[in-house]
């Protein structure tokens, strides 16, 4: 090929790995707006976070768009063909992110309109910690870091102790006061779509680890048992 051409090509990959770190940074700060929309009682951010949403599901068919463009007009091999596989993985896994951040946010509204009677501080800490993953993972994805990948793939296994801690902690508040039922039922949904939000984390640093080196990490992946069901 032409030196004008593998540049235009080259352009064209970079373009792609772009799109996917705006995507994640969207993600980033919808997840963070909506555990403060939830620590805060802040009804005016949770709905921002529920109204922007449909910027991740653009983004999202816009990879997906410009991903078949290259694999149709590219051809492309080895490293090229993982990256644009990757980027078409890791952009469904974010879409993912911004529905649970959306869906948080959607039940923090419902939340501010009960007692502030149950604790949400064991819920909070647990989406931080997630956000922290989160974060990391897509910094990893942008510098093509892998030991920091394998780092975040390795600590799936952290959220799921705390989520286990936090179900628990939410059902003993519900036994100790019924009164706390209803915003306790609320909190469990949100806690355990952040600990899916870690499991979405833990599926890009897989994905990353593919698209550089074209193999899964070495061992099983570090999970643990977690309590209650999806919602």
């Amino acid at each position: 090929m032409s030196e004008h051409t593998v540049k235009s090509y080259d352009d064209e990959l970079a373009h792609l790995s772009g799109m996917i770190a705006r995507m994640g940074g969207l993600a980033e700060a919808q997840l963070g707006s909506a555990l403060q929309s939830l620590a805060r009682r802040d009804d005016d951010l949770a709905h921002k976070v529920v109204d922007s949403d449909h910027r991740i599901d653009e983004l999202d068919a816009e990879v997906d768009s410009f991903a078949v463009r290259l694999l149709a007009l590219r051809q492309p091999m080895a490293g090229d063909l993982r990256h644009i596989v990757a980027a078409l993985n890791i952009s469904g896994e974010i879409e993912r992110v911004g529905d649970y951040a959306a869906n948080l946010a959607k039940r923090a509204l419902v939340l501010n309109q009960l007692p502030a009677t149950a604790k949400t501080i064991g819920v909070v800490r647990l989406g931080e910690l997630v956000q922290a993953l989160l974060k990391d993972i897509l910094d990893a994805y942008v510098d093509r870091d892998l030991d920091k990948a394998i780092r975040v793939w390795e600590r799936d296994e952290e959220v799921d102790s705390l989520y286990n801690t936090v179900f628990r902690d939410l059902i003993a508040q519900m036994n100790e006061d019924s009164g706390t039922i209803t915003a306790s039922t609320h909190l469990l949904f949100i806690a355990k779509n952040m600990e899916r939000i870690g499991d979405h984390a833990t599926n890009i640093a897989e994905t990353l680890h593919f698209q550089i080196l074209g193999t899964q990490p070495k061992g099983n992946r570090p999970k643990g048992v977690t309590l209650g069901a999806q919602e």
